[in-house]
């Protein structure tokens, strides 16, 4: 099996690495050029990937980086992770997933696969990527190429964090698109959490981090009223 990642940053790379470990041949895409050709030597340019594993993998030719986007013609998955940063106006920038749709659009063959694991707002996989790949391809999700989405879980602050041993929660187009992914992620993670839909999947992962800020919040507000009352907290 051949896969793409595209998105070579803390959450593709590790992501790339796994599959490769499983003995799937991976093709990382990556629009910057200094990434690419540090694949393609072996060598690490993320605090936590030791530089070992990714030559092992190389070596073995279960990775390779390129910056040409007319590749994924050759994969039967694609898997998005790239950046959705926060605009200037403290609102979601989904701009990195719709460019990357319209650069693969046009080269997707019948019976692919397109999972996205950027975090994002409910809506975006069904309707705005959906969209994107339909008119540049011409055909349909969950009819001629399947389409899901799985939100990345890569804790980067956390050494001992492993792709294969975290939940991976995944949701389809359609049934068919769902089983599709779950075939996917099997090859690499222990457990799979099956949701009902695309939309469930991005909500997850929108409570997930909602969870974790407001409670970072709260101890930081704590942190300051007890320290004003002199206690240590």
């Amino acid at each position: 099996m051949k896969i793409c990642i595209v998105g070579l940053g803390y959450v593709g790379l590790p992501l790339a690495i796994q599959f490769a470990r499983a003995n799937v041949t991976v093709l990382g895409l990556d629009i910057d050029a200094a990434k690419v050709d540090l694949i393609n030597q072996g060598r690490t340019y993320i605090r936590h990937i030791e530089q070992g594993t990714i030559e092992d993998v190389v070596k073995k030719e279960r990775l390779s980086a390129s910056t040409d986007f007319s590749s994924v013609k050759e994969v039967e998955a694609i898997v998005i992770c790239v950046p959705t940063p926060l605009s200037k106006n403290r609102e979601p920038d989904i701009s990195f997933i719709l460019e990357t749709g319209r650069a693969i659009a046009s080269h997707l063959t019948k019976g692919t696969l397109v999972v996205l694991e950027s975090t994002t707002y409910p809506g975006t996989t069904d309707e705005e990527l959906r969209k994107v790949l339909e008119q540049g391809s011409g055909m349909k999700a969950g009819t001629d190429f399947h389409l899901a989405f799985s939100p990345e879980r890569e804790d980067p602050g956390n050494d001992k964090s492993k792709v294969r041993v975290v939940p991976k929660v995944i949701g389809g187009y359609t049934p068919a698109c769902l089983e599709r992914a779950k075939a996917l992620y099997r090859q690499v993670v222990e457990t799979l959490v099956p949701v009902s839909s695309c939309r469930v999947a991005e909500a997850t992962k929108l409570l997930e981090n909602i969870f974790r800020s407001v409670n970072i919040a709260l101890v930081n507000e704590l942190k300051l009223v007890y320290g004003a009352m002199g206690i240590d907290i």
